[in-house]
């Protein structure tokens, strides 16, 4: 039986829907495709509701005329600076050994782990398991069956802000669209452009985003660490706007068309028209300038990149490298230039796994949009209850939490 699955992507630069239809042979294929630039948002969080549900509307609205098929629900994409992670640990009694751990005693474990104090305005959007422990044994990945006494669970939680979360969905619910969940926009990126050989070997995923950087990193086909920070590919374009003296939308324009993350790669005799303010309309500068002026805020990130896996006690164990995806990742020389300064192998991460109208969405830019896609694939296959069953969804939960706000 074919399926239809949509995913919404709301970023700081452009809102993504995007429609796949899900074969008897479980093939995703696109069939509905609604870009529409973000309005409203800044580093990802809302700043003005209604410029938001709007270009959500448009960006449904154009899904919806490419695809023929009416949106009523979605799995939504969410980021922002709020979004914040860390680990624990729960524990469940099994028994006296006499019987096989079963889905009540996993749930009794996750359950456990997330008992975590947490400040009222924050609220668990994943709780991921990394692994099991039975009886001292380790890296367990499925404890059902197994015979034992003590189970213990490791798992990595993201949080986000609850007004950040109550903002997102008012944005969806305005357009007569219900969310059926919410996924941080890393962990969406990670299923549309990571291979399976990279979760397991150790790979850092990095979205740079119009707004944020964005990082999920995998080991052992496991999530151990989830950040957000504060600066994206708009900055980039801001430093040029303000640099030369040109429109924001002219900045964005050149970037696009001209810059490059190492100066030294281009002809320093070139030269390059720009649009500026007031009357003086065009005028010529030397595209080393432009490079000089983007260089300097992309090494700035390269070292966030770099601190964040230090931190994260990380520095080491990524054989795999890093895979930079978001729109930014399209920056001419950013590969070479990361893979120079933080010494690991670097590569541009591209939405895979797709047929259909993949032309249109055939760039790193879309990766979240596509991952959106791919996790409610997944989740709608194993009956929207999570990996072990009995497990709400995030959407679910904060639906709850909302609910016991009320008088």
């Amino acid at each position: 039986m074919e399926r239809t699955i949509v995913g919404i992507d709301i970023g700081t630069t452009k809102i993504c829907t995007l429609v796949g239809q899900v074969d008897n042979q479980g093939v995703m294929r696109v069939i509905g495709v609604g870009v529409v630039p973000s309005r409203g948002l800044r580093k990802g969080g809302i700043v003005d509701l209604e410029a938001v549900t709007r270009a959500i509307g448009q960006s449904v609205q154009k899904a919806e005329q490419v695809s023929g098929y009416a949106i009523n629900e979605a799995y939504i994409g969410v980021g922002g600076s709020h979004i914040a992670s860390q680990n624990s640990r729960g524990v469940a009694a099994i028994g006296r050994g006499d019987r096989p751990v079963d889905r009540d005693d996993v749930e009794r474990a996750m359950e456990n782990a997330q008992a975590i104090a947490l400040p009222h305005n924050r609220r668990v959007i994943h709780c991921l398991p990394r692994g099991f422990i039975l009886d001292g044994q380790d890296g367990i990945k499925n404890p059902l069956g197994l015979m034992g006494y003590r189970l213990e669970v490791e798992v990595h939680i993201i949080t986000g802000a609850m007004s950040a979360i109550q903002n997102l969905i008012q944005c969806v619910e305005g357009n007569r669209i219900s969310p059926i969940d919410l996924v941080v926009q890393p962990l969406a990126s990670s299923e549309a452009v990571l291979t399976e050989e990279e979760r397991t070997m150790g790979v850092a995923l990095v979205d740079l985003g119009g707004g944020t950087i964005d990082m999920a990193i995998h080991i052992d086909q496991s999530v151990w660490e989830t950040l957000v920070r504060r600066v994206g590919g708009n900055h980039i374009t801001l430093d040029i706007a303000k640099g030369l003296r040109t429109p924001f939308a002219t900045a964005e324009d050149i970037k696009i068309r001209y810059a490059h993350a190492i100066p030294s790669m281009v002809n320093e005799r070139e030269v390059i028209e720009i649009a500026g303010f007031g009357d003086k309309s065009l005028y010529t500068i030397s595209r080393r300038e432009l490079c000089d002026i983007v260089a300097m805020r992309v090494e700035e990130m390269i070292e966030i990149i770099g601190q964040e896996i230090r931190r994260s006690g990380f520095d080491g164990l990524l054989p795999a490298g890093l895979v930079l995806t978001g729109g930014t990742a399209n920056l001419r020389g950013l590969r070479e230039l990361a893979e120079q300064r933080l010494q690991m192998p670097v590569r541009i991460g591209m939405p895979r796994k797709l047929y259909g109208l993949v032309e249109a969405i055939n760039s790193p830019a879309y990766a979240t949009a596509v991952g959106l896609l791919l996790w409610g694939m997944q989740q709608e296959t194993e009956g929207r209850e999570g990996m072990y069953g009995g497990e709400k969804t995030g959407i679910e939960r904060a639906l709850e939490w909302f609910k016991n706000l009320l008088p």
